[in-house]
């Protein structure tokens, strides 16, 4: 597709000409969309030859965010879970592959492929907004892998593609033109959705310095092309019936571009639903209160081993 061919020269072209070469300490995973960018707990120093029976925890930033700003809510879950972390292809240092399009499918896979570099075998996914579509699709294609959902701000597929159309200006809509006008402009869009996501009364500072600091290594934001994506989705309207998989949906209520979004439309999706809310956050619950949000994983995480046993 020619919007995918553009970012894969876009993003190359911003790894070369960062002021930083891309660091290369990271851990990555190969990938059919690309070499994804991937934190592991089980690989961190003194990790590495431990076996780690403890139940795995997969999430995926919702760009501008990237790894780094999940530094926090990772230090918090690690002495109870394995925590993975990886940037999706098109975003932070994760650069795509040439035909990757960002469907559902390709993303899902794309998820699964990361289980099986890492050797996971069974884990719960915790992504967000558009991400936790891929989650959704991820369990449709391997229910046995994904033991349940923990998702932010991810409502169903229509009323995320209603989100995209009254969100996101046309021109980003429109294949190339939307890649071009976002590589361009990506600072000031994250600078500008950074603001805009979070309660107005939260300092956007330090979430946007982070985001700043991964395009100045040459960290990319594929925001044209993830929205191109999701508009072209009708996956998860034609499977073959709802998904019985254990899921909790966390809703920050500040969330101004998700104001009239309702988050019950993901039952259309996954119809034993948990919704917990947070009356006091906008769309990054997970990282504007890492702590709570922690304590509802947990809880999230420890119904999950109490049903299994009791099965």
């Amino acid at each position: 597709m020619p919007g995918s061919r553009t970012d894969y020269f876009l993003t190359r072209l911003s790894a070369s000409l960062s002021g930083t070469s891309m660091p290369t300490d990271l851990q990555y995973a190969e990938t059919a969309a690309g070499c994804v960018h991937v934190f592991d707990s089980a690989s961190e120093p003194g990790n590495e030859a431990s076996p780690d029976y403890r139940p795995c925890i997969v999430f995926t930033p919702d760009g501008p965010n990237v790894v780094a700003h999940y530094r926090r809510l990772i230090a918090l879950l690690t002495p109870h879970f394995r925590v993975v972390c990886f940037d999706m292809p098109g975003f932070g240092f994760s650069l795509p592959a040439a035909d990757y399009g960002h469907s559902l499918e390709q993303g899902a896979r794309t998820v699964l492929a990361v289980l099986d570099q890492l050797g996971i075998a069974r884990a719960t996914l915790a992504f967000s907004c558009a991400n936790g579509l891929y989650a959704i699709r991820a369990a449709q294609l391997a229910p046995t892998r994904i033991a349940s959902l923990m998702l932010t701000q991810t409502p169903s597929l229509p009323a995320m593609q209603a989100w995209a159309y009254r969100m996101i200006p046309r021109p980003l809509r429109v294949p190339v033109a939307g890649q071009f006008i976002t590589w361009l402009a990506r600072r000031k869009l994250a600078q500008l959705w950074h603001r805009s996501a979070l309660p107005a009364k939260t300092d956007a500072q330090p979430f946007q310095q982070l985001a700043r600091e991964s395009f100045d290594a040459g960290g990319c934001f594929c925001l044209a092309s993830v929205v191109q994506g999701l508009l072209r989705e009708t996956v998860l309207m034609t499977a073959p019936a709802p998904l019985t998989i254990p899921c909790t949906l966390i809703w920050g209520e500040q969330d101004r571009s998700h104001r009239v979004t309702q988050p019950e439309s993901l039952r259309e999706h996954l119809p034993q639903l948990d919704i917990r809310r947070f009356a006091d956050c906008g769309h990054f619950p997970d990282l504007e209160q890492s702590e709570r949000y922690a304590r509802e994983i947990i809880a999230h995480m420890a119904k999950i081993a109490a049903d299994a046993v009791s099965c």
